[in-house]
Parts: structure tokens; C-alpha cells; sequence
């Protein structure tokens, strides 16, 4: 779920590293529904809400790869932080776009 979230971020380009200004995951929640075993390939559904001046939730389904069931749902809120002060940052007007879906 955190590796589709980094990519999905990234895809704003936007780095996700330490350092300077950027996402940070404050909370996060998952819930098998249905097991997932291995080997399989696990597709992952990523789906924001609309952002406040900080921070946006996260939604998240994972399903089997050929089969539309999710098995496992999770969400997280990602807050737009200074790391060097540890204080939220008004996001990005790109990652603002892209999240309401502009």
C-alpha cells in the first residue's frame, strides 16, 4: 500500500525523500478482507480526498490481479510537512490539483 502511495506521489513529481518539504504519513489503516497469497499479483487502487491546507486522506483497494473482489482496503492521512522544523506546509499547488482531480 505504502509502495503505491510513494509511486502515486512520485508521479506528482514529487520526491519522496528526507529532507526539506514533502508527504508524510501521520496515520494509516489496512483490513484483509480476503486473504492474498503468494505468488499473486496485487493491483492497488489509490484514491484521494479533497485536500485540506495541509493534508488529504487516502483511500486504497488491493485486489488480485484478474479477480475485481478487494481483498484488502486501507487508507492514510499524508500531511505535507517541513521536515526540518517538523510543522505542516500548505500544499503544493500542483499536488492540490492533482489530488481534487484538475
Amino acid at each position: 500500500m505504502e509502495q503505491a502511495r510513494v509511486e502515486w506521489i512520485e508521479a506528482m513529481q514529487v520526491p519522496v525523500r528526507p529532507g526539506g518539504e514533502g508527504p508524510v504519513i501521520i496515520n494509516a489503516s489496512c483490513s484483509f478482507l480476503i486473504p492474498l497469497n503468494y505468488p499473486g499479483t496485487v493491483e492497488v487502487r489509490t484514491f484521494a480526498s479533497h485536500p485540506g491546507r495541509s493534508s488529504f486522506l487516502t483511500h486504497v483497494e488491493m485486489r488480485l490481479v484478474g479477480d475485481e473482489r478487494i481483498h484488502a482496503e486501507g487508507a492514510a492521512k499524508v500531511v505535507w510537512m517541513d521536515t526540518r522544523t517538523g510543522k505542516s506546509v500548505p500544499l503544493p499547488d500542483h499536488v492540490r490539483a492533482e489530488v481534487e482531480g484538475e
